[in-house]
């Protein structure tokens, strides 16, 4: 639960270094989170997502929660970035269809970089 939290602690900081357990964990807990939300009340999203503005008190919960994850999740994703040597400015990777995504993806398996960057220290503790 403490790695699942620590990045809405860190909500806008975009410094420092996360591990990929912190950043895996924040990842599939809230899209556990938003599986369970919008299964609970699919149509409503289905309607939302379809252009419709019909909304039900769930699903104004999980667009709440969506709104309220974007930032934490872009700043943990710059922090994991940072924790394998690379800027953060990669992220926008991501906002490139399929492709990026995928590449994005694949730089956020990296193991961290031994010892310290120019990012800060090692958040494993490992020495380089």
């Amino acid at each position: 639960m403490e790695t699942y939290l620590t990045p809405w602690r860190k909500y806008a900081t975009f410094t420092g270094r996360a591990t990929r357990k912190e950043w895996w964990t924040f990842y599939l807990v809230n899209t556990a989170i938003v599986i369970f939300f919008g299964s609970i009340h699919s149509h409503g999203l289905i309607r939302l997502m379809s252009g419709g503005f019909e909304m039900s008190g769930l699903s104004t919960v999980l667009l709440l929660f969506l709104w309220a994850a974007v930032l934490p999740t872009l700043a943990a994703i710059v922090r994991r970035l940072h924790d394998t040597g690379r800027t953060g400015w990669w992220v926008l990777l991501g906002f490139v269809p399929v492709i990026g995504g995928l590449v994005l993806l694949i730089m956020l398996l990296f193991d961290s970089q031994p010892g310290p960057n120019q990012y800060g220290p090692n958040p494993k503790g490992i020495a380089g």
